[in-house]
């Protein structure tokens, strides 16, 4: 009976092992080498991990492409598409040698596509060569403020000291969607140009509510990366996952989450407030990321003042609380 029992338990034991080995893989089936979300506006970070380690990117590489073509080019210039860009490995838009194209097909080819050959095409037409292109990217990466990415090609193909952190493509990819052009290219689900069109591969699109972008990308070595970007209630989250086996699931539950916990709170310079009887107004319009379980207290502190008041004296300072934390202090005009 003691025998029995002893192997019952060995059963059980081994059972509870295998399962238990289940859920672990399952729990981290969603799980990203690292992430990053951000808000638009004010540039916030409401989400992170692992934000700062070195890792590929693949495709992901073409958000910092287009940032370049869509600031220094004419986008409705059409040029020959120059030999060095036919027949790139990888995605592909099959661009032919000596077809004409315009750079804005290949935009939408380069970000609705992923086409290296694409990317290949406009690193040629902007400077001339892939080598010199690729110089821009690093430098206009550092003006940016990602100071730990370096690039070495316009695709994002495997290449040796071809990296980023998830906290920098997040830098990258707001500053590209505070661009009313790469905004509006990103968040294209079908395009129609002169040359091609395009339906846009990024589900995100399709599948998750106030998406708005913007890029997918995926080698062997880096693994699944996205940047996806959303809107909801007036609040734009940009979020970065690298190296995530189910990006799209990872993405909508770390936007979910920051839709759930945050909101960004605006004051307008056109918002009256009142100093001690004077009329008055902040002197431009600001914006704050605030909790949403958190009720916000506002507070006018008025500023003595012996002299007779003229229109845009400093009359006093606007205060907002959460509790008693204060994160917002404002000067205040009066009007």
């Amino acid at each position: 009976m003691r025998k029995k029992c002893l192997l019952l338990l060995f059963v059980v034991s081994v059972l509870l092992g295998t399962f238990s080995n289940v859920f672990s893989v399952t729990a981290n089936a969603e799980a990203s080498s690292a992430e990053m979300a951000m808000e638009l506006t004010t540039g916030e970070i409401l989400s992170q991990s692992n934000a700062e380690v070195k890792l590929p990117m693949a495709s992901t590489t073409k958000v910092m492409t287009a940032i370049i073509i869509i600031e220094d080019c004419n986008l409705e210039e059409s040029f020959i598409v120059p030999e060095e860009s036919v027949g790139v490995e990888g995605s592909s838009i099959y661009l032919r040698k000596d077809e004409e194209i315009s750079v804005k097909d290949l935009l939408y080819g380069l970000m609705l596509r992923s086409g290296n050959d694409s990317a290949t095409a406009l690193a040629i037409h902007h400077s001339g060569s892939v080598e010199k292109f690729v110089e821009v990217m690093n430098e206009r990466a550092k003006k940016i403020g990602a100071q730990n990415t370096s690039f070495k090609n316009p695709s994002g193909l495997p290449a040796e000291g071809h990296y980023t952190t998830a906290h920098d493509l997040c830098l990258i990819s707001c500053y590209g969607m505070r661009n009313r052009v790469f905004k509006e290219i990103v968040s294209t689900e079908n395009y129609k140009g002169k040359y091609r069109s395009y339906v846009n591969k990024n589900k995100m699109l399709y599948n998750y509510e106030g998406a708005n972008g913007v890029k997918t990308g995926y080698t062997l070595k880096a693994g699944r990366c996205l940047v996806s970007s959303a809107e909801r209630n007036g609040m734009d989250v940009v979020c970065v996952v690298l190296n995530c086996p189910d990006m799209y699931k990872r993405s909508a539950a770390i936007l979910d989450e920051c839709f759930k916990s945050f909101k960004l709170i605006n004051l307008s310079e056109e918002q009256v407030f009142m100093s001690d009887k004077i009329l008055c107004k902040l002197d431009k319009s600001y914006s704050f990321i605030a909790k949403n379980a958190e009720e916000l207290t506002y507070k006018v502190i008025s500023i003595d003042l012996s002299e007779k008041i003229k229109q845009g004296d400093k009359v006093g300072k606007l205060e907002i609380y959460v509790r008693n934390s204060l994160i917002f202090c404002g000067d205040l005009y009066s009007i």
